[in-house]
């Protein structure tokens, strides 16, 4: 079943991508998919009571234990069809496979790149920032 989505949403990156009349000099327009959610741990310390004031009149807390709670957050990681590439990427002489191609599916850090609102929900990332493909 992933495997058809992969293929539609690769199809429609190739149309999207012919109607954009833009060309990018250093970065990669890619259309942010949904957040991955992941399950983290969190430690947080509890206190052991009221507070007890010391030999100089502070109040003061004592945390002598740690509650650890486990939640479901969003990844720090974000996937992404690619919808552009930058025009080195395209015009370079390289001899070799070009890894990245339009509709490809990347993995890159979500705080990274920028938002581009001239074409609603993408972002522009550099290939720096694209830390992996998907097969």
């Amino acid at each position: 079943m992933e495997e058809n989505n992969t293929i539609d949403q690769s199809l429609l990156a190739e149309d999207v991508s012919s109607k954009i009349k833009y060309n990018f000099f250093d970065f990669f327009l890619v259309k942010p998919l949904d957040p991955i959610k992941v399950t983290k741990e969190f430690s947080k310390p509890v206190t052991t009571g009221t507070p007890t004031k010391d030999e100089n009149g502070i109040e003061a807390q004592d945390y002598d234990k740690v509650e650890t709670e486990v939640k479901e957050v969003n990844s720090d990681y974000r996937r992404g069809i690619v919808l552009k590439r930058p025009v080195y990427y395209e015009a370079t002489e390289y001899e070799g496979p070009r890894y990245i191609e339009i509709g490809s599916t990347v993995i890159f850090r979500d705080a990274a790149g920028m938002n581009f609102d001239l074409i609603k929900d993408s972002k522009l990332i550099r290939q720096y920032d694209i830390i992996g493909i998907e097969k």
